[in-house]
């Protein structure tokens, strides 16, 4: 390992020696951090021809993104833990070994049941990955370097997006070698290899003091509770919606009820777990969800359907379906690096006003789609898609800070670890939902089908602006 190493003094004045994380360290994690929104954004431009490649029925297609959302949302906390416990430097590695040996196994897969188990496996490889990210950044830098890492870090989120969009429709249309959608996975193999030596020549080991232990049965019983609610969802249609069905959605709160009894009678106990109850007290903790989860439902939501639309009913190829979302992701890029100016002036209105951007955008997608249908343009597009990448550009970044502005100290991290859970799991959730409400409405006309899940984003946008008047100032 080879890592800089610096001197901090103790109050006794002793030194007391460092390491520091190096210009190559910090280039493997800002890559391990690239990886799992990368990936999530190629794939969403490979549907079509991951469905038509391997004949997969419209829920195979749902369950190809959502199983990769839900193994990342159960295993980020847990995988934040074991960082902090067994090393994160050792998780950084195993978890991007995972992620590239998955991003292979996808890339090769003869059927679609198949990819869909290797995406819950790659998704539960980025929730070991991730999370050390951030916490390596924390522990081995001070100062102005970290202020530099930070801002790197932070732009890496919609550098990948515009990146992923991108390289997914490149990779799609050049259809290398009779591939098809196959490389937007297999890319992934030869970077992951690259990061992993740079991982383990580069990277410093550390470890928290006092790490928090795993919450097994917690994160067991939301990952039944989960499933018991998405599989009906997704597979209902397809399946003729069968007694089963209605048993697992009656048996879903009931398992989510059992999920919040033991995780209170874990934090009574003395422990962390997966979710404490505690932190649900703090009344921007309450907001903060309330918004968060309908938000990254929506964003999940658009995303699969607006992909599946762009290149299905509207037949634009995958180039052109990268470069309409193309704006969404620029517009996330260029506002994450604005947000900390803007919450300064503006405060929690930042996410309001990311609300009515949410909420014009679809309505201008409508307005624009209905009179042309099928016949709409690249360019007629573009402006309704570039409104709502504002609108997440302006919520996304800046939710979780004013969220946790009220959490105290002690309970940061804590919080943000239910922040983020709710994130993954939303966006799988949306995928879920509003893919299942397109799936059923496009066989009757998909132009009534867009519009409804158009129309219902839009509604969840206006709920969105409504509810963020009460969230806490972080001004204050």
């Amino acid at each position: 390992m080879n890592a800089s190493n610096t001197h901090a003094v103790t109050q006794s004045g002793a030194p007391v020696r460092t390491l520091e994380l190096s210009g190559a360290g910090l280039l493997a994690c800002l890559v391990g951090a690239a990886l799992p929104p990368i990936d999530l954004f190629v794939v969403n431009v490979a549907l079509p021809n991951v469905q038509a490649g391997l004949a997969a029925s419209p829920a195979e297609l749902q369950w190809v993104v959502a199983a990769y959302g839900i193994g990342f949302a159960l295993l980020l906390v847990v995988g934040g833990r074991l960082g902090d416990t067994f090393g994160r430097r050792r998780l950084f590695v195993l978890g991007l070994a995972g992620f590239t040996a998955t991003s292979l196994i996808c890339g090769l897969a003869p059927t679609a049941v198949v990819l869909v188990l290797a995406r819950a496996a790659q998704g539960a490889s980025a929730a070991m990955l991730a999370p050390q990210v951030l916490s390596v950044i924390q522990a081995t830098t001070t100062g102005d370097r970290r202020a530099r890492a930070l801002g790197y870090y932070g732009a890496t989120g919609g550098i990948s997006m515009v990146v992923g969009q991108i390289a997914g429709g490149l990779l799609v249309a050049a259809d290398i070698a009779g591939t098809g959608w196959r490389p937007v996975f297999l890319v992934n193999v030869p970077i992951g290899v690259v990061a992993i030596v740079l991982a383990l020549r580069f990277l410093p080991e550390t470890k928290a003091a006092h790490p928090l232990g795993v919450d097994a049965v917690g994160t067991c019983l939301l990952g039944v509770s989960l499933l018991a609610l998405l599989v009906p969802l997704m597979q209902g249609t397809t399946v003729g919606w069968p007694l089963w069905c209605w048993v697992l959605l009656v048996l879903a709160p009931v398992l989510f009820a059992a999920f919040v009894a033991v995780e209170a009678r874990a934090e009574r106990r003395g422990r962390v777990p997966l979710l404490p109850p505690s932190v649900m007290t703090l009344s921007s903790m309450r907001l903060g969800l309330l918004i968060a989860a309908p938000f990254f439902l929506a964003f999940g939501g658009f995303l699969f359907v607006y992909t599946l639309v762009l290149q299905d009913d509207l037949r634009l190829g995958p180039m052109s379906a990268g470069l309409a979302l193309t704006p969404l992701g620029l517009a996330m890029l260029v506002l994450a690096l604005a947000a900390s100016r803007l919450v300064g002036r503006l405060g929690n209105r930042v996410v309001t006003i990311g609300g009515l951007f949410l909420l014009f955008g679809p309505l201008v997608l409508v307005a624009v789609a209905v009179p042309a249908w099928p016949h709409v343009t690249l360019a007629g597009l573009l402006p309704g898609t570039a409104l709502f990448g504002v609108g997440i550009g302006l919520v996304s970044p800046t939710l979780f800070r004013v969220i946790l502005s009220r959490v105290p100290t002690q309970t940061a991290g804590v919080g943000s670890g239910a922040l983020a859970t709710t994130q993954q799991l939303s966006t799988a959730l949306g995928v879920a939902t509003l893919g299942s409400l397109f799936t059923v409405l496009r066989p009757v006309d998909p132009e009534i089908a867009l519009v409804v899940v158009l129309v219902t984003i839009a509604g969840i946008a206006a709920a969105i602006a409504i509810l963020s008047r009460g969230l806490p100032d972080p001004r204050e």
